[in-house]
């Protein structure tokens, strides 16, 4: 069965489910955030401490085991990869409201990591088969609408669960909320036939294919400075609205899940509908549109974050959070097409290992740190200053974009090969 065999009912479907799925993922690490005032008060923790556990013990072995599990995905059933992997994942993510101290916690989330490590590039290449190459990025951006879907979710949920009973609470609830959805995800989502999946080339191949190319890099590192201040902003926001805006519990979730709601969807499926109509004409606006989107974030979020009151803050964050999620459809489209069908799905993981590694692994334990080096100068606004200063990393990540334009028409690999 070829990509544009697939019944348009069976796609829809499978994205649907692969979406529900995409949010709990985005859900259970957002609702660390929202409550990370409750955990620290209650865990005795430094921000360098939360930042640790928010990024860090994360990152880990989600980076590391992306790509066996990706490997593993292509070689048998991608489908079971995934749900298998949202089961591990939400189980430790249950287990997280148990935690009695930092070590426990770290623990905890190194569990997240290696559940949500097999969820992500599977999916990936489900949708690529699913989809023909004229409605992929739009597709992959439906499915990246889980980002702020759960981020929002993350944040308003956790944020009344937390205020009715307590943050342990909320990890438990939403922990065996996964559980209870990945067995229907593994008995509905079905893997397409794909050629020659027994006879795939190795895994080293696949690395040395991607080495070649410096599209792969520029994309990688790109996104991966991009995100280094993204997944920094997603941790640590609710902390800001606290603490510089004198925000209660209740109303930082609610402030913050509308700005994730309408602006991230914005731009995430604003990203994906654009990349298909100008990408068709040149595959370059696969890397120039994200690369636009990430200077507009600079000062949108610069001046959102320092605004003396939120009227004035919501529309310029609204902008930011929109901008700054923007690049998901197109760079994930563009890293489907640097290798063969049968290699997609070690492709992604390839490009979320570069980008998790430096992105989730270093962001927001660099705002923490960073927040309590300038305690002693700036106070109370010490994590807004953090942020502030961390908000360069987007230009470094539209530099990049652009200089990967040339090798992007160069490196692309239609859907025959």
């Amino acid at each position: 069965m070829t990509t544009a065999a697939a019944p348009q009912r069976s796609a829809s479907l499978v994205l649907a489910l692969l979406l529900v799925a995409y949010i709990f993922n985005f859900l259970d690490r957002q609702i660390l955030g929202i409550l990370a005032q409750p955990i620290k008060a209650d865990l005795n923790l430094s921000d360098t401490e939360f930042g640790a556990v928010g990024g860090l013990a994360f990152a880990l072995l989600y980076s590391a085991l992306g790509v066996p599990l990706a490997f593993l995905a292509d070689k048998t059933s991608r489908s079971a990869v995934v749900a298998g992997s949202l089961a591990v994942w939400s189980g430790f993510t249950a287990l997280c409201g148990t935690a009695a101290g930092f070590g426990q916690l770290f623990l905890f989330r190194l569990g997240v990591g290696v559940g949500e490590a097999g969820g992500v590039a599977p999916s990936y290449a489900l949708i690529a088969d699913y989809f023909p190459p004229e409605r992929r990025a739009r597709a992959l951006a439906i499915f990246s609408l889980g980002i702020p879907i759960g981020l929002a979710a993350g944040t308003l949920i956790g944020a009344y669960i937390a205020h009715a009973v307590n943050w342990r609470a909320a990890f438990v609830v939403m922990g065996v909320a996964g559980v209870v959805l990945a067995p229907v995800l593994w008995l509905v989502v079905r893997d397409l036939p794909r050629r020659a999946v027994a006879a795939q080339a190795p895994l080293g191949s696949v690395f040395s294919m991607l080495a070649r190319k410096p599209a792969f890099w520029l994309l990688a590192f790109a996104s991966s400075a991009s995100s280094l201040c993204g997944y920094g902003l997603a941790l640590w926001t609710p902390s800001v609205m606290m603490r510089s805006f004198g925000l209660d519990l209740l109303t930082t979730g609610n402030f913050l899940a509308s700005l994730l709601l309408i602006g991230g969807c914005a731009g995430v499926f604003g990203g994906g509908w654009l990349a298909d109509r100008l990408g068709a004409r040149d595959r370059a606006w696969y890397a120039r549109l994200p690369a636009i989107a990430w200077i507009v974030s600079v000062p949108t979020w610069g001046l959102g974050l320092m605004a003396p009151s939120l009227w004035i803050a919501w529309p310029l964050l609204l902008i930011g959070n929109a901008v700054n999620i923007l690049w998901l459809g197109p760079v994930i489209t563009a890293v489907q097409h640097l290798v063969p069908r049968a290699m997609r799905s070690t492709a992604s993981a390839s490009f979320l290992l570069i980008n998790n590694l430096i992105g989730l692994g270093v962001g927001p334990l660099l705002m923490g740190r960073l927040s309590d080096a300038l305690k002693s100068t700036y106070g109370v606004d010490a994590l807004r200053n953090a942020a502030v200063a961390c908000l360069g990393f987007y230009l470094v990540a539209a530099l990049l974009m652009f200089l990967s334009v040339r090798s992007l028409r160069a490196s692309w690999v239609s859907d025959q090969n």
